[in-house]
This record gives structure tokens, C-alpha cells and sequence, in this order.
């Protein structure tokens, strides 16, 4: 059987911890083990799942975030297949090895699962989330019947809920930036895979419980809007960056206007002053990034979502007049990409 390992992430309060590590040991026809990284759980989930079989707890003392806390966890595992899953995420007994399945073959990059909101099991949390050509990115299909998405198909970006690969593509892809800390990092990684020439599968028979909640905290309102540019910045070609320029100059005054109207102005501003204190190590990565793709953006322009529709974070309400004017400019530029 496949030897697959997958890497979980504790921080804060994990009360369904114990239950997402258990449904994660009862998969079925893989060899599997569990490496649990404690970025600061408070709850005492950790301890309680630490002396189960086939656990190894990995302890950093202090929050890396979640992706250098992932990037911590992957470097202790034994499995040639790496699984990312969130504490609260509780996969059917099957979930793991169709997902794993899907990652073995050599085309594809990462398996994304069929996520479901674990209070309305028949509706997706996530199935492939969605990256906009102004750097959004959002869970795709939300809310939506999973029936609706019972095939399997390619997806932009895959969801760091529940993903798998094979070690060598992590390896080779050197695993999440962790200039991202946390949020966005999902959708780095799956550009810089689309970019190396892999595909990204949405797995349907890969189903998997979330409990998902749209928070909007300072936080991640700075992280989240922070972590946007910083993907647009690396992940763009020069040409792509020269064509979106004009239209991510006018989404940025408006999320402007909106983090002021909203309170959260000081956020905004604070990841811009972030971005230019880190413009050396933001260059440095923009370069090596570049350097190892081996697919240009023309033949990745329609995979970007054309509309600025996340359906599971409310919209700003400039957003649905703004996109129509952002969709027609896009459809007429991306040729020249």
C-alpha cells in the first residue's frame, strides 16, 4: 500500500482535532501516519491525540504560521504521498485513498477533495477554489450541490483544507512560500504548479467534512489582503503584471475606500508598508519563481476566473458594477498576454 503521511496544523482552540485525527487513522487501503505540527493549540487536543499509534506530534514552540507550520510537518514525514489536512477537516474512510490515487499519476501536480460544509454535508465548501486576474482568490463552487460536481476535472487552485501530492512534487516545488504565513499560500502553490507544468485535479469521490466559517478578523483582513499582492507580485509574468496593472491600480483604490468605510484602514496600509520593507526578499522570490516555470501565462489566461464572485466571503458593494467592467477588460486583454 501507498505510504502516505499526512500533515496537520494545531493552533488555538481544536475541538474537532480529535475527531479529524481518528477519521484520518480509519482511512482505508493506505499505509498511512500522522504528523501533528503544535503551532499554539490552547485546548489540550493536542496532548490527547499525542500517544495515539501513528501519530508523531512535532513542536516548534511558538506559531510559524500555517505554512511554514506545513512546511515544518512535511519535512518530518515518511510517506512518498504528502496529505495537507486542517484540524477540522473529517474525511470519509475513502476520502485519503481516492485523493491519493488522483496525485499518483505523473500529469498531476495536486488532488484537491470535494469539501463539505459539515452543517449541510450535500453542499461544497470547496470543490477547487478560484484565483481572479486581479490576484483574489476564493473557495469555488460554495454553497453549491456537490451533485452538481460529481466529476472529476482540472481546477486552478486547490484548497489547503484537504490536498495531496507526491513528495517529489513538493520537493520540487519547495513546498509553500512562507513569506505567506498564512492565507493564499494554497493558491501560491498551485499557480507555481500550473507553472511547472502540472495539472491540479478536483477529486469528487474525495469527500471531506469541514467546519467552515468566513471570519473577518484584522488579521487576516491584513493578511489575506497583503498576501493578494505578494501573489500577484512573484507568481505574474512582467507581461501579465504590465497588462493587469491598470485594473489592479483601480481594485486597490477601492479596497482602500472599503478598509477605511469598514475600520480596518490601518490594515490595508500596514500590509503595503509590509510589502516594501520586504521588496528585496519579494524580488528574490519573484526571480526564482520565474526562472522555473516552464509554462508561460498565455496558456494559463483562462483558467483565472473571469468573474470577482467569492461565494464565501461577502462582496464590497463596488464589486458587482466593478466587474463587469473588470470582466470586458479582461476578455479584451488576455490575448496579448
Amino acid at each position: 500500500m501507498e505510504a502516505v503521511t499526512v500533515v496537520m496544523v494545531a493552533y488555538g482552540a481544536e475541538d474537532w482535532l480529535e475527531r479529524a485525527v481518528d477519521a484520518a487513522l480509519a482511512s482505508t487501503d493506505i499505509d498511512l501516519d500522522i504528523v501533528l505540527v503544535d503551532n499554539g493549540c490552547t485546548d489540550g487536543g493536542v496532548e490527547r491525540v499525542s500517544h495515539r499509534e501513528r501519530v508523531t506530534v512535532v513542536s516548534p514552540n511558538e506559531n510559524l504560521g500555517f505554512a511554514a507550520g506545513c512546511n515544518l510537518g512535511v519535512r518530518h514525514a515518511r510517506g512518498t504521498t504528502i496529505v495537507l489536512l486542517n484540524c477540522d477537516a473529517i474525511v470519509e474512510t475513502t476520502a485519503l485513498s481516492a485523493l491519493v490515487r488522483v496525485a499518483q499519476r505523473n500529469e498531476v501536480g495536486i488532488a484537491t477533495a470535494s469539501l463539505r460544509l459539515s452543517d449541510a454535508p450535500d453542499s461544497l465548501n470547496s470543490a477547487g477554489n478560484a484565483i481572479h486576474f486581479t490576484g483574489f482568490s476564493w473557495s469555488g463552487c460554495f454553497n453549491e450541490l456537490a451533485s452538481a460536481h460529481a466529476e472529476e476535472r482540472d481546477a486552478f487552485a486547490a484548497s489547503g483544507a484537504a490536498m495531496a501530492m507526491r513528495r517529489e512534487v513538493w520537493d520540487a516545488l519547495g513546498g509553500f512560500d512562507e513569506l505567506y504565513f498564512a492565507y493564499y499560500e494554497d493558491a501560491d502553490l498551485s499557480m507555481r504548479c500550473w507553472q511547472r507544468g502540472w495539472t491540479i485535479r478536483y477529486v469528487p469521490q474525495a469527500v471531506v467534512l469541514h467546519r467552515y466559517e468566513f471570519s473577518r478578523h484584522d488579521t487576516k483582513l491584513y493578511l489575506a489582503e497583503r498576501n493578494r499582492l505578494l501573489l500577484v507580485l512573484t507568481c505574474f509574468s512582467s507581461r501579465l503584471l504590465l497588462i493587469v496593472a491598470p485594473v489592479l491600480f483601480a481594485v486597490e483604490l477601492a479596497m482602500t475606500a472599503t478598509a477605511l468605510a469598514q475600520g480596518w484602514g490601518r490594515h490595508k496600509l500596514a500590509g503595503w508598508r509590509w510589502l516594501v520593507r520586504h521588496r528585496s526578499d519579494i524580488a528574490a522570490r519573484r526571480a526564482a519563481v520565474q526562472r522555473s516555470r516552464s509554462v508561460p501565462d498565455h496558456a494559463l489566461v483562462r483558467q483565472f476566473a473571469e468573474h470577482l464572485d467569492p461565494g464565501n466571503a461577502p462582496p464590497p458593494s463596488w464589486a458587482q458594477p466593478f466587474d463587469r467592467v473588470l470582466r470586458l477588460y479582461w476578455l479584451v486583454t488576455r490575448r496579448f498576454v
